[in-house]
């Protein structure tokens, strides 16, 4: 796939909140709204390990964004996403819960005895809702306007751990430690 040139402006970066990514991109994504800048790609991610998103995803530091349809088969050429804990609500900052969560991490090899890697996946969606209100889907229903399917489409945040450096630049909650490490406790407590 070929590199993507976006045409921004000098000194562009690109570091959302998660707040941003789902209301700001999925949620114009989900409703077929242009986004601008229209940065985030379109990437069919599960025929791809994470380490060739270069320059098949947005890039900014250690981190990749893109766009993909939602599927439970996680699985690439190498290995396979599993989900850790469970999702994690997306509250905006009037309150208003809009989107959902979710980490999942890299292993090498095949299910369930693959190789925990340092990749690490954020993958964001849309409350079944979205953002409208119930009474304005039915007065949408009424006028003949379909519902959007908000859960066609996640924006996925994807980077490398550095062991090294404890800042990689991801933002992590303290429940998304808390994940992380309760993911550390099941391999070390499993009985072989």
């Amino acid at each position: 796939m070929a590199d993507h040139n976006f045409n921004l402006p000098p000194g562009f970066r690109f570091y959302p909140t998660d707040e941003e990514l789902v209301v700001h991109f999925l949620h114009r994504k989900a409703a077929l709204l242009p986004c601008h800048p229209d940065v985030i790609p379109d990437l069919d991610l599960y025929p791809y390990d994470p380490w060739e998103l270069d320059g098949k995803a947005l890039s900014e530091g250690n981190q990749w964004y893109y766009f993909s349809r939602r599927t439970q088969n996680r699985n690439t050429n190498n290995g396979y996403w599993k989900a850790l804990g469970i999702d994690e609500p997306i509250i905006s900052s009037s309150g208003k819960r809009v989107g959902m969560k979710r980490f999942l991490v890299f292993y090498s090899g095949e299910a369930p005895s693959g190789i925990k890697s340092s990749w690490i996946m954020q993958e964001y969606r849309l409350t079944d809702s979205g953002s409208s209100s119930s009474s304005g889907r039915s007065s949408s229903k009424r006028r003949g306007h379909s519902k959007i399917d908000y859960s066609k489409w996640v924006v996925c945040r994807v980077s490398e751990r550095n062991s090294s450096d404890d800042d990689d630049g991801a933002e992590l909650s303290y429940l998304d430690e808390v994940f992380l490490s309760l993911d550390d406790l099941d391999e070390i407590s499993r009985p072989n």
